[in-house]
């Protein structure tokens, strides 16, 4: 048990069983996972788990994109003359929520946002429907977003047209375009 507590205090992430019990036959201990198991679980040693990465944006999709016109200016002079678009990811204890929210850029304030514990594509276009209901923006607003196949659907394009709406996207790998609203 001395050598399982000093590896596992040693460690910057601790081990679970597996990992542990190597770490203790490499320093020439003879045992195996179940007692190292057993007796990690007896001393309330628990292995902490890192986090998985949840990958909202794909932008390896077939869907057209759109020009970037803002160029990192992210300042607005009047009301709804520029959005930003995202969508992030929170964990709960009941697992992952995601949270597609619009921006209004003069005030950076959101206009319009949706929770789901599923990602599709409706999640940003039913934000988008609640922004346009809400604020019923005058034709020439400028849309930001990057290049996630939510975003670059046929349905969201086709929503944003209608409504006179002009199209901008991040470049491709810019992992500052959507710094605004990811603050």
């Amino acid at each position: 048990m001395v050598h399982i507590r000093s590896a596992f205090a040693l460690s910057t992430e601790p081990y679970g069983s597996p990992r542990m019990t190597r770490e203790l036959q490499d320093e020439g201990l003879q045992v195996g996972r179940r007692r190292t198991a057993r007796m990690m679980r007896e001393n309330g040693l628990k292995a902490r788990w890192k986090r998985r990465f949840k990958r909202t944006t794909d932008s390896r999709q077939a869907f057209p994109t759109a020009p970037n016109l803002l160029e990192q200016d992210f300042s607005a002079t009047r009301p709804n003359q520029k959005w930003n678009a995202d969508i992030s990811y929170v964990w709960t204890g009941e697992g992952w929520l995601y949270l597609a929210v619009i921006l209004g850029l003069f005030a950076r304030r959101v206009v319009g946002w949706v929770v789901s514990d599923r990602l599709h594509k409706e999640l940003a276009l039913e934000a988008l429907r609640k922004a346009l209901a809400i604020r019923q923006p005058a034709k020439g607003l400028i849309h930001y977003a990057d290049r996630g196949s939510q975003y670059c659907s046929i349905g969201y394009q086709a929503e944003l047209k209608k409504h006179g709406i002009r199209i901008s996207m991040s470049g491709k790998g810019n992992c500052f375009g959507n710094a605004v609203v990811e603050k």
